[in-house]
């Protein structure tokens, strides 16, 4: 069984480049997921503060949604290439769920 394995080195200058983008994305999720923290602190302190609750429904939604994309993008590795049928499909599941929000709310409100 062992035979069938091959071994292959990697020159220093692609372990060196792998080293590089392997420590960029871990950069990235790392400021991402201090802005997630401090989107939630946001949040909370929204409604600690007793802001009248017309203000703060809109802002956690708001938060929440900037939240959601940027743990798409970044944590389900979305901004990565190879996966251009998976964002198809998460985001056109997006729409057609916008979509149906938007016509019953327009069918209760109008």
């Amino acid at each position: 069984m062992a035979h069938d394995v091959q071994n292959q080195m990697r020159t220093k200058t692609e372990f060196e480049y792998t080293r590089r983008r392997s420590a960029d994305e871990m950069r990235g999720q790392v400021t991402t997921f201090a802005i997630m923290i401090f989107l939630t602190l946001i949040a909370f302190t929204a409604v600690y503060a007793d802001f009248s609750p017309n203000l703060v429904v809109p802002i956690i939604l708001l938060l929440a949604v900037i939240q959601v994309i940027m743990q798409l993008y970044y944590f389900m590795h979305m901004s990565h290439k190879g996966h251009e049928n998976a964002k198809f499909f998460l985001f056109s599941g997006a729409f057609v769920a916008f979509l149906t929000v938007l016509t019953f709310v327009t069918i209760i409100w109008w």
